[in-house]
């Protein structure tokens, strides 16, 4: 008796469809994404090596894909990389951190905060949008945010009483980058309900925060001294700080254009 697939492929064929329009189908019934792409471009040496490679191309595609779907999911306001990125001495790193482990993304699995403090323009959010473009890519689920812009999400939510869904949210999210933290003062409903997220993240998820204010003047933002201090305990718990210096990038790129 002919095999039910074998007998398939032939009914295929005798429609018209080619040999690689089969493989096509099969791997759709597979759920192999690449293979049909892929299997004439590996060169074939033996059965174990040529099976061996068509299935780690497979996998390293599908990983390759993956990142750029978490990368969309994250809602990055740019497309800046590790690679675009000026590292120089404006940046003072803590002593149990530098760029090398910086890189490799340890502080998210161990579920620490990353805290880059200076003035605007010294390219805080650019590394941490780079930070989390390559957290994407590892696998990880990054969300962006302004704070500002969160503030806004948190209070409507809040009024119509879907707060508790926008919690949930984060449930499977590992790295939370919040940018720009201290531009804009928060209402005290807005900065009670940032406080609980975050009471939510602690010790749960890593975040990355930016701010052009040292954590002595974040009570001006937050305006109640207390829920500042909490808030910063949680924060700077397991956390490393990084200290930008130096005048703005953008305003030297425009002189350096005059």
């Amino acid at each position: 008796m002919i095999p039910s697939n074998l007998t398939m492929i032939r009914q295929l064929l005798r429609r018209g469809y080619n040999v690689s329009n089969v493989i096509k189908e099969k791997c759709k019934l597979l759920r192999l994404a690449y293979v049909a792409d892929l299997y004439e471009k590996i060169p074939f040496e033996s059965p174990e090596q040529y099976l061996k490679e068509l299935l780690q191309k497979e996998i390293e595609l599908r990983e390759i894909a993956k990142g750029e779907r978490l990368i969309k999911k994250a809602k990055f306001m740019n497309e800046k990389e590790l690679g675009d990125y000026q590292w120089g001495e404006h940046i003072h790193f803590p002593p149990n951190l530098d760029r090398e482990s910086l890189e490799t993304l340890t502080f998210i699995q161990q579920k620490q905060n990353l805290i880059l403090t200076g003035a605007p323009g010294t390219g805080k959010s650019h590394l941490s949008i780079a930070l989390g473009r390559r957290a994407c890519r590892n696998g990880y689920e990054v969300r962006f945010y302004r704070v500002a812009d969160l503030i806004e999400l948190l209070e409507k939510s809040w009024s119509e009483g879907r707060f508790q869904l926008i919690r949930n949210r984060f449930s499977k999210v590992d790295l939370i980058i919040l940018d720009e933290m201290g531009y804009v003062p928060f209402s005290k409903t807005g900065a009670e309900l940032l406080f609980q997220l975050i009471s939510d993240w602690y010790e749960q998820k890593s975040l990355i925060i930016t701010s052009n204010l040292e954590f002595s003047q974040w009570h001006k933002v937050f305006v109640d001294a207390r829920l500042t201090a909490a808030l910063v305990d949680r924060v700077i718990h397991h956390a490393h700080i990084l200290s930008f210096i130096g005048d703005s990038y953008r305003v030297k790129y425009a002189l350096s254009n005059r």
